[in-house]
């Protein structure tokens, strides 16, 4: 039982162990690292990241370098390779800030380089070492640019030249013009050159260089030319923003007169439209008053001939009456005279006589105012009696018959008739 245990406890303590031990063969390589070993006989081994590093202890060595890109920013100030219009040199101080992008090298030997020589150094005078080298080749190379390849690479004119720079090998420091750069014709100039003129020295530190970043350049001349340039598209702007005020101004003046003459053609419709309904309205008013005149005419009409059927039957009825009264009174007086003559014939000459007398107050005053007026000749025959007694018998006469007509008209004998008088 006690040796099963002791066989337990070592087998614990072996599989316990043996990760340690593994830790020590295998080494980790993270991302963005380059793992260098170095055996006994001299061979290096690379490792680059991520991945594992196969290591012994005691019998190799190990470093790890970074292989993220170093990004290094530079400030240059130098003057360019322009010329005037004689030929003569006549530079123009300029400043370039940029950022050059820098890695080590793909290849083991410059990677060995590179640790051997650049990550050797502490971190501060990496950047030193790279923002110097960089700064020497970016002036090298505004001495050969002229102002305009300097600030632009496509769009502005390039003064011609017999040959465009580029830097060879040789010493490693003189810079010499060469061609080939034509070949390149879409990379910026500067970074062409600065790039061709840091290659060796990169190179003998085991980097590469990536690119160049230009963030600005600066110089009075085209401090002077973006003012000018300002000045210009202020007034061309000023120029557009007046010409499409003027246009916009234009529009508004169209549209108000367009606006104008509607409103001048909708004014006259509408004066049109209200003689048209004033025109409609008058010959209504004529309408209507030709049928006021005509409902007048035809009231007056009826009524006149109301009146009329109303004096026509008041004609009626009053010719019906009167003719009625004429005909009662004429069969009255027939009447009285028939009762006059029946009282005549049954009174005789007596009743006459009385009457005479009767009435001989009324006519006596008559007849004498008649006979004073009267200028009356009398004539008698010889056979009966004289003048006086003819006068006297046609007086007489004459007042039977007015006695009679005054009977008549009186009713006076009608009257004693209807009484009951004799």
């Amino acid at each position: 039982m006690q040796e099963i245990l002791i066989i337990g406890g070592v087998v614990v303590g072996v599989l316990g162990l043996l990760p340690v031990i593994v830790s020590l063969f295998l080494r980790d390589v993270e991302a963005g690292t380059i793992r260098l070993v170095s055996w006994l006989q001299g061979s290096t081994a690379i490792y680059r990241g991520p991945g594992k590093s196969k290591e012994i202890p005691l019998l190799t060595t190990g470093t790890t370098i970074s292989s993220k890109v170093l990004n290094v920013d530079l400030d240059i100030t130098d003057q360019t390779a322009d010329l005037d219009e004689q030929g003569f040199p006549q530079p123009i101080k300029v400043r370039v800030l940029a950022s050059a992008i820098v890695s080590v090298g793909d290849s083991d030997a410059m990677i060995k380089t590179a640790a051997n020589r650049f990550f050797a150094k502490p971190e501060s005078d990496q950047i030193s070492t790279l923002t110097d080298l960089l700064s020497s080749s970016g002036r090298r190379a505004i001495n050969l640019l002229t102002h305009d390849q300097l600030f632009s690479a496509k769009t502005a004119p390039r003064t011609p030249r017999p040959t465009l720079p580029a830097v060879t090998g040789g010493s490693g420091t003189e810079v010499q013009v060469v061609s080939g750069f034509a070949a390149e014709d879409d990379d910026d100039p500067l970074a062409i050159i600065i790039r061709k003129a840091c290659s060796r020295e990169l190179t003998d530190l085991g980097l590469g260089f990536n690119s160049l970043n230009i963030k600005v350049v600066q110089s009075e001349v085209a401090e002077a030319r973006r003012r000018q340039s300002a000045a210009e598209a202020q007034a061309n702007a000023d120029i557009v923003a007046a010409q499409q005020s003027r246009r916009a101004k234009e529009a508004q003046l169209e549209a108000e007169r367009v606006i104008s003459d509607r409103q001048r053609e909708l004014e006259q419709t509408k004066a049109s439209n209200a003689a048209l309904i004033a025109q409609a309205e008058a010959k209504r008013q004529e309408s209507m008053a030709v049928q006021r005149v005509a409902e007048l005419d035809a009231t007056l009409i009826a009524q006149a001939k109301a009146e009329a059927e109303k004096v026509k039957i008041d004609a009626q009825a009053g010719a019906e009456a009167e003719a009625i009264r004429i005909r009662t009174v004429a069969e009255a007086t027939a009447e009285s005279i028939r009762q006059v003559n029946a009282a005549i014939r049954e009174g005789g000459e007596s009743y006459l006589r009385y009457r005479q007398v009767e009435m001989l107050p009324d006519i006596a005053p008559v007849l004498a105012d008649a006979l004073a007026k009267a200028k009356m000749v009398t004539i008698a025959s010889g056979a009966g009696g004289g003048a006086a007694e003819s006068t006297m018998s046609n007086i007489s006469s004459v007042i039977q018959t007015v006695l009679a007509a005054q009977l008549v008209t009186k009713g006076g004998l009608l009257s004693g008739t209807e009484d009951g008088k004799p």
